[in-house]
């Protein structure tokens, strides 16, 4: 089982990550579902415009996900949604917790991926949930769990 996606790269500032495409296939394949689901690699003036006009927050984020809301049918063949990552918060936030550009990468499409397959973590035990899909997913791909600080 793995997600298909179909990456649109719209900044050049995700240049500086080399294998790009294949860390984000390798994400999305650690996910261990299935369906399909497009990814835009922006930067923080889309990821500004995207937040403001879908949450009503007038700032930018690091990862935006809308999955789909048609009643199409589940399975290898399903669109799932869409993902939005940012580069500069990414970047940002890697240094800040001392991880590599390509852990935190692979972290947030995880995140958003998760999302567009109906996990959230509004409430405390969702949160637990989703977060224990990630580390799992993450340690797959030889990553530290992201939410503790030996995971930094």
């Amino acid at each position: 089982m793995s997600i298909e996606l179909d990456i649109r790269i719209d900044s050049d500032l995700w240049q500086c990550i080399e294998g790009l495409e294949a860390i984000c296939f390798r994400a999305a394949d650690a996910v261990n579902a299935s369906g399909s689901a497009d990814l835009l690699l922006t930067d923080n003036t889309a990821m500004h415009a995207l937040n403001k006009e879908w949450r009503g927050k007038d700032k930018p984020t690091d990862v935006l996900s809308f999955p789909n809301d048609l009643d199409l049918p589940d399975g290898p063949g399903a669109f799932l949604g869409d993902v939005a990552i940012g580069f500069e918060i990414l970047k940002s936030d890697a240094a800040a917790g001392g991880k590599t550009l390509e852990a935190h990468l692979s972290h947030l499409l995880i995140h958003g991926l998760l999302h567009l397959k109906g996990y959230d973590h509004i409430e405390e035990d969702d949160a637990q949930i989703m977060e224990a899909l990630e580390i799992s997913a993450l340690k797959q791909l030889g990553f530290a769990n992201p939410y503790s600080q030996a995971g930094q």
